[in-house]
């Protein structure tokens, strides 16, 4: 199982090329894919969207929130900003549903190297 970050979602949705859009296409090939609830939200407030990725993104599973994840969620973007590092409250919230899972994430976002290195976050 593997999570997908919403710049990875969206460069498939847009026909992109790329490693992460390829990780994600095999995952969800196999079923093997869930999305953080950010991700569901960051993707699905494009207004321009077609109904079809619309269906698309609504039909994958969502990673579940579970007791406590917003004091971790706060302590893991403390933990960021106490070392001075890029932690947008959005992408901390992606991060933390995966570390949650122990579910690596395909993202193309490179902020979230910060995660990989100080909160236990596995990139794909």
């Amino acid at each position: 199982m593997a999570a997908v970050d919403s710049s990875t979602l969206i460069a498939y949705l847009l026909g992109k090329a790329g490693t992460g859009v390829e990780q994600f296409d095999a995952a969800l090939a196999t079923g093997n894919i869930r999305i953080p609830p950010p991700v569901l939200v960051e993707v699905l407030c494009h207004p321009n969207l077609p109904r079809h990725h619309v269906d698309m993104v609504n039909a994958l599973p969502l990673l579940e929130i579970l007791p406590g994840f917003w004091h971790r969620a706060a302590e893991t973007r403390r933990k960021l900003l106490t070392l001075e590092l890029r932690a947008f409250i959005g992408d901390t919230l992606i991060a933390q549903f995966c570390i949650d899972h122990n579910e690596p994430l395909i993202a193309n976002d490179t902020d979230f190297r910060h995660f990989a290195k100080h909160c236990g976050l596995k990139l794909a």
